[in-house]
């Protein structure tokens, strides 16, 4: 089910929340059938985890799990980014322009910011370059190796300095298509991917820490 995937992917479900058939259903005005086959999907994607007869959860990931996906990235993502450059017409700097500017515009910390609108926006730049790449093998591993956490892609664990950094990664990785050099797109996503990095384990390295010291795990409901 596609809404309650992007419940999951946009953080308004956190990791480790409750996923029950019932308070779903109603907050998607749905039967349960639906919600359970959804939950199933999403269980074969990673997204969400389904234990016996204790029910479904938002997927979790340990910090060194999390490690493990972001070096795959550093190993990946850079080289896809750098084969983007010969391929992106002028027509696709525009439009890969026209997405980190209105990351700019809504991810920018002040009144108007909107964190909610920046993981679409975010998403669309990141596949665009992939899709660039045309390598569709290496496109595949990607995939494969940060799917399930793009559950942590949630812009809210950024603090304002880390995501002022990210947002103007995306405008000088438009830049250096724009001059046509790949050395210089791979080493900007390579800083993009390492301040995610440093931003996400920390975030997860409190997350785990307060689970730890806390006596009852946390169960946030799905209502």
């Amino acid at each position: 089910m596609h809404e309650l995937r992007e419940f999951i992917l946009a953080g308004a479900l956190l990791p480790g929340s409750r996923l029950g058939e019932v308070e779903l259903a109603e907050r998607l005005g749905v039967s349960r059938t639906p919600v359970r086959e959804a939950l199933t999907r999403l269980a074969a994607e990673g997204l969400v985890e389904v234990v016996p007869n204790r029910g479904a959860r938002v997927a979790t990931w340990t910090v060194a799990e999390l490690e493990g996906v972001f070096d795959l990235r550093l190993s990946l993502e850079p080289q896809l980014t750098g084969f983007a450059v010969p391929n992106a017409t002028d027509r696709d700097v525009a439009e890969l322009d026209d997405l980190a500017h209105r990351m700019l515009a809504v991810g920018t910390p002040g009144p108007d910011q909107d964190l909610d609108a920046l993981v679409p926006l975010n998403r669309a730049f990141h596949d665009r370059l992939v899709a660039l790449a045309g390598h569709p093998t290496l496109a595949a591993a990607l995939a494969a190796a940060i799917h399930p956490p793009i559950v942590r892609r949630n812009f809210h664990a950024y603090d304002a300095e880390s995501l002022r950094r990210s947002l103007a990664h995306h405008l000088e990785i438009v830049a250096a298509l724009r001059a046509g050099d790949p050395g210089w797109a791979r080493a900007v996503m390579t800083a993009h991917i390492c301040n995610a990095r440093a931003v996400m384990v920390r975030a997860a390295t409190a997350q785990a820490a307060r689970a730890a010291a806390s006596p009852h795990p946390h169960e946030e409901e799905a209502s």
